[in-house]
């Protein structure tokens, strides 16, 4: 009975110290059987012209050992620009470990949907555009403004011919369905241009709003009701808001924790 445990235990030794099986070398760095098998796998359901088989994967991976010994011989890897990548990269996955599970538990309900979707409803809108450089001149910037007032005028005069106007004086792409951009959710807005809108009804015109594409007037022409909205899509957008109040909270542990002086007075 002993010797046949004894005979297992040595056989289970036997296969732990058997060494891996080299399937090839590159410049003396050997390439296991192991790890040609997960770079297949990997690879294996990757949508391409070419069917993937071992040999091209351990080509592929031939290649990378080429290309990473000779990055290390330049000493790439002492360059600013990589290690920041590299830097990146760790800092990624460190947030990724440390996170995993608090994000595993996440949960969204209806109930989050509609609490979210009450405080930024889905609004579609026209709107007017003139465009204004990144950093404009003073001249450029009253030029536009005084431009921009002039079409508010006209249009609060007579709102029907929004579109027309539009049509004449918008710099967007959407001028010519007069500035028509349709249903968008809140956040594939600009924060001052649905700032101008939240709460407002069909038909409603703001005042002239700066935005970094420049100046608009925004009409309001619709609000989608909670029934016709993609669930789908608000779920994942609640998802990220409660992702994103983990991370937060996650390094504002690490920043109480950390000694951190900034000594720019113009950055505290």
């Amino acid at each position: 009975m002993y010797g046949k445990i004894i005979l297992v235990l040595l056989l289970a030794l036997g296969l732990e110290a058997a060494p891996k099986k080299v399937v090839a070398e590159v410049n003396g760095q050997k390439i296991t059987k192991e790890e040609l098998d997960q770079a297949y796998l990997l690879n294996k359901y990757v949508v391409s012209d070419d069917p993937v088989t071992m040999k091209k994967v351990l080509t592929d991976l031939i290649n990378k050992k080429l290309g990473v010994e000779k990055a290390k011989k330049a000493k790439l890897d002492q360059d600013p620009i990589v290690v920041r990548k590299l830097e990146e990269v760790i800092f990624n996955a460190q947030v990724s470990k440390d996170l995993e599970g608090e994000f595993q538990k996440i949960k969204v309900t209806d109930a989050d949907v509609k609490r979210f979707y009450s405080e930024f409803p889905e609004y579609r809108t026209a709107h007017i555009l003139l465009r204004v450089r990144v950093a404009p001149s003073e001249n450029e910037i009253n030029a536009a403004q005084k431009k921009i007032f002039e079409i508010h005028e006209q249009v609060t005069q007579e709102p029907s011919k929004f579109a027309e106007l539009a049509n004449k004086f918008s710099q967007s792409p959407n001028a010519h369905t007069g500035g028509d951009v349709g249903y968008q959710p809140a956040f594939f807005m600009a924060p001052e241009y649905f700032a101008a809108i939240k709460g407002k009804k069909d038909g409603f015109i703001t005042r002239p709003v700066r935005t970094q594409l420049g100046y608009h007037v925004i009409k309001v022409l619709g609000v989608k009701k909670y029934e016709d909205i993609n669930l789908g899509a608000y779920k994942k957008f609640v998802y990220d808001r409660k992702r994103d109040k983990i991370i937060e909270d996650y390094f504002a542990g690490l920043r109480k924790k950390a000694n951190i002086k900034i000594l720019d007075k113009n950055l505290k």
